[in-house]
């Protein structure tokens, strides 16, 4: 079994990739994107903060001819407040990547997050079922686990209460004499959790009844809308072997981080050179379903050791709102991107290889080079752009065609 060895880095990460801003197929993850920021009177902010969030999103007009449209305002990216809309409209609603079932492969395997204010552990119980709670002690409220590996059952560190890997709570110390206290109503508290392909998924909507290990069609649909389909029969799927794990920490809003995802047929040629050379740029194509923007491109150079990484075509799939897959010659990788504040995120990478290569060392290691080298570039223009955005010279931009500005239609 292939170990999850986490290595950190503070460096930024990239693939190629391109929005088509004119194609009038693409409404359906913007729409969800504006969607997700809006209010409904049955659910209006109470703080300040809040309010003023939701004002900045207000001001932005999602609804201005292509010709015309601007970006949204910096304050999106600066504000502390909107990081707070943030969490409470998108990523505490509907189901979010948090891992790789590597993770969890065996009976009693189990791994540990946190997104926002929420800390998690998931985990498998002795008989294989899939569990995933909040990572807090029902006592005095300390954390009860961290990092990942294995476990019989999980002992918090504070008092020694005792949780078994389903939740029940088996031992609380010290509370004879104790009156009012039911110690089957004093178990973890369970999230909804389910996988798909090889990957882990959470629902943090406390709106929704945490039925253990969800019914996978009904999380495909959800989480990927119709771009399921295109993910499967392009070789996204638990038949990779799992190759390894490096972390990032970027000083940048987690956003930063995705527009330059999805900025890829635009800034590769002048900051990805070498990376470029390997691409035809022309054939680079995005389509924009309801959960998903997925982008494509053609290699250019046909065999030779040194594009063999990238293969024949490449496919980058961007899911709502912060999961990355991006499926290219043998390889597979993962970006998931989480926010540790305005100004800061945390990247996950993993990397899967097809079976036939798992063993192949010296590619593997050359492959990875070439990937940390696209990384290291991608660090300035990240951190860049989030200086930029907190200089009062830069309120808002432009909205460019692409593939015009590329001279290539």
């Amino acid at each position: 079994m292939a170990m999850l060895k986490p290595i950190s880095f503070t460096i930024s990460s990239k693939r190629t990739g391109r929005r088509n801003p004119d194609d009038p197929s693409q409404g359906g993850l913007f729409k969800l994107v504006c969607n997700s920021y809006s209010c409904n009177k049955s659910n209006l902010p109470s703080s300040e903060a809040s309010v003023g969030a939701l004002r900045l999103v207000h001001e932005f007009n999602p609804k201005i001819p292509l010709e015309e449209a601007v970006t949204p305002p910096s304050s999106w990216y600066t504000d502390p407040s909107f990081l707070e809309l943030e969490l409470d409209r998108v990523f505490y609603r509907g189901w979010q990547a948090v891992g790789v079932t590597e993770q969890i492969k065996n009976p009693h395997d189990f791994f540990t997050g946190r997104l926002g204010s929420i800390e998690f552990v998931i985990c498998r119980d002795g008989n294989g079922k899939l569990h995933a709670f909040h990572n807090v002690c029902r006592h005095h409220a300390s954390l009860l686990v961290s990092g990942s590996g294995q476990r019989s059952c999980f002992v918090c560190p504070y008092h020694g209460w005792t949780y078994a890997l389903n939740g029940v709570l088996l031992k609380a110390t010290r509370i004879s004499g104790l009156k009012n206290f039911a110690i089957n109503e004093f178990g973890l508290i369970p999230l909804k959790v389910t996988t798909w392909g090889p990957f882990v998924l959470i629902n943090l909507d406390k709106e929704i009844q945490p039925q253990q290990e969800a019914d996978s069609k009904m999380v495909e649909n959800e989480w990927l809308g119709s771009c399921s389909d295109i993910l499967s029969t392009n070789g996204v799927d638990s038949s990779l072997s799992y190759v390894c794990r490096r972390e990032y920490i970027i000083e940048c809003n987690w956003k930063v981080f995705c527009d330059n995802y999805l900025d890829g047929g635009y800034h590769v040629p002048y900051a990805h050179k070498d990376l470029a050379s390997g691409l035809k740029l022309e054939s680079y194509s995005t389509t924009i379903l309801e959960k998903a923007s997925i982008q494509q491109c053609e290699s250019c150079v046909e065999g030779g050791d040194d594009f063999d990484r990238l293969g024949s075509k490449a496919l980058y799939a961007f899911i709502y709102p912060n999961f990355m897959i991006n499926r290219y010659g043998p390889w597979m990788d993962t970006n998931l991107v989480l926010p540790l504040g305005y100004r800061k995120c945390q990247v996950i990478f993993d990397y899967f290889l097809e079976s036939s290569l798992k063993d192949d060392e010296a590619f593997i290691e050359r492959s990875l080079e070439e990937s940390e080298r696209v990384q290291m570039e991608d660090i300035a223009l990240c951190e860049g752009v989030q200086k930029g955005l907190e200089s009062p010279a830069y309120y808002r931009g432009r909205k460019i065609e692409v593939l015009n500005s590329l001279g290539l239609i």
